[in-house]
C-alpha cells in the first residue's frame, strides 16, 4: 500500500499559537484540501497523524475535535478524494506516552491496523517532530514551510539530504504525484 502521511495543524489548516479549539477555527490552508482529493485520487492512502494536547489541557472536547476532522473529510470527499484515517495522540509532552510525535506510536498504530508497514512512505509535516518521526519509521521526510515550517527549516539540522522542502501542501502533493 501507498501512503502519504500528514501532519494537520501547519500543513492541512492554519495553524494558531493559541490552538485550533473550534470547527469553526479549523480553516484550511489554500490548495490543501485539493492536494488531499488529488493525491488520494491517485492511489494513495492518505493518513492524517497529529499531536492534539488541546483535549488533554481541555481547550477543546473529542466531539470538537471529532467535528474539525469530519469537516476535513466532508472537504476532501467534495472533490472526489478521501482521509483513510485520522490519529491523534491527545496527551501533554509531559505524559511520555509512546503516540506524541516524534514516538512512533501513532504510525505502529497505522501499521497495526492495515497490516503493513509505512517505511518508504512519504511523511509531510512543518516540524522537527514530523522530521524525527519519518527517519525513525524508515519514511521519506517533507516539510512544508507552512505552518511551523518556515521556522524549522531556519533551526540547525533540521533539513538534511533526506528532507525534501516545499512551500505548502499542494507543492508537496504534486511532486508526489510527479514521482509515481
Amino acid at each position: 500500500m501507498k501512503f502519504v502521511l500528514l501532519d494537520r495543524d501547519g500543513v492541512i489548516n492554519f495553524d494558531s499559537d493559541d490552538y485550533i479549539r473550534s470547527v469553526d477555527a479549523w480553516l484550511p490552508i489554500p490548495g490543501s484540501i485539493e492536494a488531499i482529493a488529488s493525491v488520494s485520487r491517485a492511489g494513495f492512502e492518505v493518513v492524517v497523524v497529529t499531536n492534539q494536547s488541546g483535549l488533554s489541557r481541555g481547550f477543546f472536547g473529542l466531539d470538537e475535535l471529532e467535528a474539525m476532522h469530519a469537516k476535513m473529510r466532508a472537504l476532501v470527499e467534495a472533490l472526489g478524494g478521501t482521509i483513510g484515517g485520522i490519529y491523534y495522540c491527545p496527551h501533554l509532552p509531559q505524559d511520555n506516552c509512546n503516540c506524541r510525535k516524534p514516538r512512533t506510536g501513532l504510525l505502529d498504530a497505522v501499521e497495526q491496523d492495515y497490516g503493513c508497514t509505512v517505511a518508504g512512505s512519504v511523511l509531510v509535516g512543518d516540524s522537527m517532530k514530523d522530521i524525527e518521526l519519518a527517519r525513525r519509521k524508515h519514511c521519506r521526510p517533507v516539510l512544508v514551510r507552512s505552518g511551523n515550517g518556515a521556522k524549522t527549516l531556519a533551526s540547525p539540522g533540521s533539513a538534511g539530504d533526506d528532507v525534501r522542502v516545499f512551500d505548502d501542501l499542494a507543492a508537496a502533493a504534486a511532486a508526489i504525484l510527479d514521482q509515481r
